[in-house]
């Protein structure tokens, strides 16, 4: 990476400054937001640059005065994603109104760090590097159009990125013609076990042409960062470092979950959406050890009114205890009959995640299996019941299942739902019967997850090698 230090722009005295542009979904924003507070930690100024909607949209936990926010717009300020006609017009939009603000937001805090008359010079270090969402690699091209220092930061599994680079330079064809995918440094993956854009190749054009095109120009970049740590995907990272400077960076939770080297690093500090969190902290403190199923399906799945009704009559069915995260925009979808506050469950629109899964009486965890989510629970060693959805989740479900050992996929009847039996006995499968195994399994990736950041292991040493090439 010689070539992207002799980039760096700082002048002496002055420190490393990157500007951090995740995509704007609760998904992606928080692994980078908390990427940046390690930067932040080794002397490195961190700008996070997130689209205007999702600025004004978003609510804050705590003030930082170490993370700076600043916004670009996408095209559709007044209702981000949402704004848009179709998928195809905000992906698009995004790339040719987003390149064009967000190299304006970089030479307006370079233009006014150099016109900035005060002597504080953590205040006027200009901008010398981009760390990117591998969604937008037109963010790349503004970083090399304007000199500096690129870094694509992936916030998928480095399997399902294989997966995506593999179909991206032709060296696997769609639609698959085979049952069985064998990539290098992956298991031997059931095409029905690839990401849903490469399995069902032609639903959703627009969204698999942005996996995909992650890869179109990442030969260029100075840095490849993963969102994980080493020993969760080795040989698959070991298959990448052979291409490029890849650094497994993660867990990116807070420090307070893992290592507790960040002083008052105890949550994500942004949030889409507002948590019940003293309504779900309270119903769990009266809830005996390792008794609640905690479900949720994260910030961007939409669950079929099908499979709504089958997890919540599989949930009832257990009778344990469950804390089940149901969207505002998803309660419709709820059975009319279904008792949402009462009797054993409480359904809430939001929770603070991390907090209910540290919980004692957290014993399971049902999820849709987004990469935060599962590495969530790994690192606060829960179990968990895979529900996956569509796009990287079904890899995700495959790895829990049979990599990593931590829990067991609930299987779907055809290509429609998972049926409340089917539910009901992969809740009972980790609430009971392999309840020891699967819990030995999920504390050892926790003590995994805490070593790898912790000083001297493998996420600590690949962030300090990132610094250094900064400095």
């Amino acid at each position: 990476m010689e070539r992207a230090s002799s980039s760096t722009k700082s002048g002496k005295g002055k420190r490393p400054h990157v500007i951090v542009v995740p995509y704007p979904a609760q998904g992606h924003i928080n692994p980078m937001l908390q990427f940046s507070k390690r930067l932040i930690s080794r002397g490195v100024k961190a700008t996070l640059a997130t689209t205007v909607f999702v600025a004004k949209s978003m609510h804050l936990n705590q003030t930082s005065s170490t993370i700076s926010v600043e916004s670009f717009s996408d095209g559709f300020d007044q209702g981000g994603f949402g704004q848009a006609a179709s998928d195809e017009d905000y992906v698009a939009t995004f790339r040719a109104v987003g390149s064009r603000t967000l190299t304006h937001l970089i030479q307006r805090l370079n233009t006014s760090n150099d016109n900035d008359s005060d002597h504080d010079h953590n205040d006027r270090d200009p901008v010398t590097a981009v760390i990117y969402d591998g969604f937008m690699p037109w963010a790349l091209d503004v970083a090399k159009d304007l000199g500096l220092v690129g870094a694509v930061f992936f916030t998928q599994s480095c399997a399902v990125n294989s997966v995506y680079f593999h179909v991206q330079r032709g060296l696997l064809p769609l639609p698959l013609t085979e049952s069985t995918v064998l990539l290098p440094g992956l298991p031997l993956l059931r095409a029905s076990e690839t990401p849903s854009y490469v399995s069902d190749y032609g639903s959703y054009p627009a969204i698999y042409q942005m996996v995909v095109d992650q890869f179109t120009n990442v030969d260029q970049a100075d840095y490849v960062l993963f969102d994980c740590f080493y020993e969760m995907e080795k040989q698959v990272v070991d298959w990448m470092a052979q291409r490029w400077r890849v650094g497994t960076i993660g867990p990116t939770l807070p420090s307070k979950y893992l290592d507790g080297r960040l002083e008052d690093d105890t949550d994500y500090v942004i949030n889409l959406f507002e948590p019940s969190s003293d309504e779900c902290m309270s119903w769990l403190g009266t809830k005996p050890e390792g008794s609640v199923v905690y479900a949720s399906f994260g910030s961007m799945v939409k669950v079929s009114q099908e499979q709504m009704e089958e997890v919540a009559w599989g949930l009832e069915k257990t009778n344990f205890y469950f804390l089940w995260v149901v969207r505002a925009d998803e309660e419709v979808k709820l059975p009319a009959n279904f008792n949402r506050a009462g009797g054993k469950g409480l359904v809430v629109n939001w929770a603070p995640q991390l907090e209910v899964l540290a919980h004692p009486a957290t014993g399971c965890f049902l999820t849709h299996c987004g990469l935060n989510s599962v590495v969530e629970a790994m690192c606060l060693g829960v179990p968990m019941v895979a529900v996956p959805q569509w796009t990287d989740q079904i890899t995700n479900a495959k790895y829990v299942e049979d990599v990593w050992r931590v829990g067991v996929r609930a299987a779907v009847d055809g290509k429609t739902a998972a049926r409340r039996e089917t539910v009901e006995m992969c809740i009972r499968e980790v609430m009971e019967v392999r309840r020891d195994e699967l819990k030995v399994n999920a504390e050892s990736w926790k003590g995994l997850a805490r070593q790898a950041l912790d000083e001297g292991g493998s996420s600590d040493l690949c962030i300090n090698d990132f610094v250094a090439a900064l400095l």
